[in-house]
């Protein structure tokens, strides 16, 4: 519930504290001391837009906070974790702010928001009743949504959603999977061509490199040979060879380590360099043996290089690009072949999909349908002890073609306001008066099932009086045993029903017009509503008046009890 309402520099108001109480407030004072403008903070608060000409004169902004006692609520809970703000205490604390120049802030729980943040809070928090622009009861969501509570089909149409999303989630597969087998059929013989192409090939990574060494070998044979043979013999084969020359060496290093054996380490090291040389030498003999000059291989070494070679100018610029291009054309040529049986078990899946949403959709239209009738009879039960004699309200439920996320129907509330007319939809036929009395009938007849805990019901009294003002207040006591309920009203019939009672009065503060909001005592509530019965708060009859109207809504209210 609300709690408190803080306005600062609002139009006239200069700076003035709400503080709300359980159950039916009221608003009350005379005309043109800005009640208005109480509901026009509650509104801002809510996300309504806002320019710099709600701001009080003189001032540089427009203030408005309200703290509401969200105790049990995880919906709002939930929002507020979505968007990152921290929950505090079950409190909940929305602010906003319009500069004169009309720029506009808000904040949730002290974090910077948006207006639109503050609006979602305010349709699950807030119901306004009084102008169009308020409405909630025009809004096809909330009608639709006011329906499945009172039916006790709120679940079930959240299946219908999902049912709906599903079949939504298979059939843009489907459609996925036909753009990709009309673009892989295009493609299919421009794949098939490079991959034929690259597998005529099929390249080896690191293949290209060893190609290249041995077409230098098969290019340099003769030379190559020439080489090796002159090393052969020069290490080892000839009759000087070094590996000989060596082994000479060896026997001169013996004599001198006899004659100073500190120098044996030398014989290791000069044994060490004549079998390398040996090693060499033999090594040199056989490389010259294996060098053959081979024209024809040499030929095949080239054309495999230029094929790998072309297929890197295509497809590379390195081998594992070309295998990688071979590799994405095969799956793609795959998937292509096997589309065919994944369409058939997505086909098959929608259908199941589908024929699931018709089931649950013809079972909330039934649902729905007895719901309507029975709410549209109890409202219309309702509406002539509201001043609506003659007056009939229904509920059309409009088919469409195929079931949507919201079922198989359209919801509109229609209404007619005298006997022997059509109803029309009710944004075309009611004023805001008979707005928010028709609200009144069904908050009344949904009282259980409504979620919204905040009601404001203005312009409720326009026209009416005597015995349908009574109704009208018995009405509004009753809804207010499910919610807290502020009402604007000119009518004592209705203020002496609340329990809570608040007056908008009008001064100046430093010259300037000023409005402010008192919370009533019960002396004070007797001349204020003897003020509404006659306009003069001093007369015996009228506070005499004053009084029994007090009793009686004292009675009226134990009696509910």
């Amino acid at each position: 519930m609300l709690i408190e309402l803080r306005i600062r520099n609002l139009a006239v108001v200069d700076d003035a504290s709400v503080r709300l109480a359980p159950g039916l407030n009221v608003l009350t004072g005379e005309t043109g001391a800005g009640k208005s403008i109480v509901l026009g903070a509650l509104s801002l608060l809510v996300g309504e837009r806002a320019t710099g000409a709600v701001v009080r004169p003189g001032a540089e902004r427009a203030i408005v906070e309200g703290v509401f006692d969200t105790a049990g609520r995880d919906d709002i809970a939930a929002i507020l974790d979505a968007q990152g703000i921290a929950s505090d205490d079950d409190v909940l604390i929305l602010r906003r702010e319009v500069a004169a120049e009309g720029r506009s802030r808000a904040w949730i729980n002290g974090s910077p928001t948006t207006a639109g943040a503050l609006r979602e809070l305010g349709e699950i928090l807030v119901d306004l009743h009084g102008q169009h622009e308020h409405q909630t009861l025009l809004r096809t969501r909330e009608q639709r949504r006011i329906i499945d509570a009172f039916a006790d089909a709120t679940d079930l149409a959240e299946e219908v959603r999902d049912a709906h999303a599903a079949v939504a989630t298979l059939e843009d597969h489907l459609r996925n999977l036909d753009r990709r087998r009309e673009e892989a059929g295009r493609e299919a013989e421009i794949l098939r061509t490079r991959l034929e192409e690259i597998e005529a090939v099929s390249p080896e990574v690191g293949e290209e490199e060893s190609l290249k060494r041995e077409a230098d070998r098969l290019e340099h044979a003769e030379e190559l040979s020439a080489l090796a043979r002159e090393l052969h013999d020069r290490l080892y084969a000839a009759e000087d060879a070094i590996a000989g020359e060596i082994d000479r060496l060896r026997r001169s290093l013996d004599r001198l380590v006899r004659l100073d054996p500190n120098e044996a380490d030398g014989i290791a090291s000069l044994d060490t360099a004549y079998y390398a040389i040996e090693d060499l030498g033999r090594h040199m003999g056989e490389y010259a043996r294996s060098i053959a000059y081979d024209p024809e291989r040499l030929e095949v070494v080239r054309s495999r290089l230029a094929a790998i070679a072309r297929l890197r100018r295509k497809y590379g610029p390195s081998i594992e690009d070309v295998l990688e291009t071979a590799r994405a054309a095969r799956h793609a040529l795959d998937e292509l072949d096997s589309s065919a049986w994944d369409r058939r078990d997505v086909e098959r899946r929608l259908t199941e999909a589908r024929e699931r949403l018709h089931s649950l959709a013809s079972e909330l239209t039934a649902k729905r349908q007895n719901g309507a009738e029975r709410l549209a009879r109890e409202v219309s039960g309702l509406m002539t002890g509201l001043g609506l004699a003659g007056g009939r309200f229904e509920i059309a439920l409009i088919p469409r073609e195929e079931p949507g996320p919201d079922g198989a129907e359209s919801i509109e509330f229609r209404v007619a306001l005298n006997a022997g007319f059509e109803p029309t939809p009710l944004a075309q036929t009611a004023s805001g008066g008979e707005l928010s009395r028709i609200m009144l009938a069904l908050k009344t007849v949904l009282a259980r099932v409504d979620s919204v805990p905040v009601l404001v019901f203005d312009e409720i009294d326009a026209g009416i009086g005597g015995r349908v003002a009574r109704h009208v207040a018995e009405n509004l006591a009753r809804v207010a045993e499910h919610h807290q309920v502020l009402v604007v009203t000119h009518l004592a019939q209705i203020a002496a029903r609340a329990g809570h009672h608040l007056r908008v009065e009008k001064g100046e503060v430093d010259g300037v017009v000023a409005t402010r909001v008192v919370t009533l005592s019960p002396d004070d509530r007797v001349a204020e509503l003897a003020r509404m019965l006659s306009g003069d708060h001093e007369s015996r009859a009228s506070l005499a008046h004053a009084r029994e109207l007090l009793g009686a809504a004292a009675g009226g209210a134990n009696g509910a009890d």
